[in-house]
């Protein structure tokens, strides 16, 4: 049976559940009205129906490639995933001020749900991306967002997370990736990363990984996994294949970088880098 979007249920949702349609009529979403939530859900409903939903099949019996180096989605990723970015997609919830639609957090949620009922092989890209992108914003400082959030907001750069490794899965407490600061300001990463979800692909232009790692003398356990404010820019990157399903293509990095110059952070936090494809 094809998947039809249950929009009309989500905004039932919104309206009876979570009492949306009272936020937004007392003009606590400013100038949004519920008639523009409705509209914003059904489109969704229906790019998801008719274009994202077709790909789940796709991806099942033909998945992600990998050949001389370049890893390629599977056929129509590329395209659908072309055309959601220009619809705006990518920046429900993002700051206007670098693109994005600046729209209540709820509409994103209800937007993400569309999308991982249609593939979820398709939506983990920008579901990472959107990580990216609010951990850029938290903790990024001026000069970082200026430069990557435009990209990333638009669609045209996606994001990672790179957390795991080959003795740390979900216990982050066990990360042994460390950053070390060179005599001219640099940093240097070494250590490996593995199953890094929409490490490599050709959906976006560019990958920007987020990469955490331990300085020098931070304490054990998960009391050094902090963001830090100044954090780097990673530039160059080893990698090679791995894989998380069929359609969503993974990696393992291993790592040995060399980053700008930048204000040292203190030592009781760690270092959270940003990897430029190419």
């Amino acid at each position: 049976m094809p998947y039809r979007s249950p929009a009309a249920d989500i905004l039932f949702s919104l309206r009876a559940v979570a009492d949306f349609r009272g936020f937004v009529e007392q003009g606590l979403a400013g100038d949004l009205d519920w008639d523009a939530v409705s509209s914003i859900v059904g489109e969704a409903g229906r790019f998801a129906t008719e274009e994202i939903a077709p790909l789940n099949r796709i991806g099942d019996l033909t998945g992600a490639t990998y050949e001389n180096g370049v890893v390629t989605t599977a056929p129509g990723f590329a395209d659908v995933y072309r055309r959601w970015a220009e619809a705006g997609w990518n920046g429900v919830s993002a700051p206007a001020e670098f693109g994005g639609m600046g729209l209540p957090h709820l509409i994103n949620v209800a937007c993400t749900e569309i999308w991982n009922g249609a593939s979820m092989a398709f939506a983990l890209c920008p579901l990472l991306t959107e990580g990216a992108i609010g951990a850029l914003k938290a903790h990024g400082s001026r000069e970082l967002t200026d430069i990557y959030l435009p990209p990333m907001v638009s669609g045209r750069w996606s994001g990672t997370m790179n957390l795991t490794e080959p003795q740390a899965g979900s216990d982050l407490s066990a990360v042994r990736t460390r950053a070390e600061r060179a005599e001219d300001g640099s940093y240097r990463l070494f250590g490996q990363k593995i199953f890094i979800t929409y490490g490599e692909h050709d959906m976006a232009e560019n990958i920007v990984h987020l990469v955490l790692a331990r300085l020098p003398g931070a304490p054990a356990g998960t009391r050094a996994l902090k963001s830090s404010s100044d954090s780097p820019i990673l530039k160059r990157g080893k990698r090679s294949r791995s894989t998380s399903s069929t359609s969503s293509p993974a990696w393992a990095s291993f790592v040995a970088q060399v980053l700008p110059p930048g204000p040292p952070p203190t030592t009781s936090t760690s270092r959270t880098a940003f990897m430029r494809r190419g």
